[in-house]
């Protein structure tokens, strides 16, 4: 999550921007972990997500999390 907010604030926008995201986790017994930092970076209103179990990430990873914002004008 904090590259994410790295990356959002380069483009100009943060977390209330993001409308959309998709989390893909290895192992669904740790979704309670997952909502729970989720839940820390997103104060307001949630965007939509998907949350998929994959039976592998590139470099090991447990989590891969991308996003959608958008800028409002």
């Amino acid at each position: 999550m904090i590259n994410l907010k790295v990356i959002l604030n380069e483009a100009g926008v943060d977390f209330e921007n993001v409308v959309k995201t998709t989390a893909y986790i290895i192992d669904f017994n740790n979704i309670e972990k997952v909502n729970e930092v989720y839940k820390s970076y997103f104060k307001n209103n949630y965007p939509a997500r998907e949350t998929v179990q994959v039976s592998r990430l590139p470099a090991g990873a447990n989590l891969e999390i991308s996003m959608i914002a958008v800028k409002k004008l």
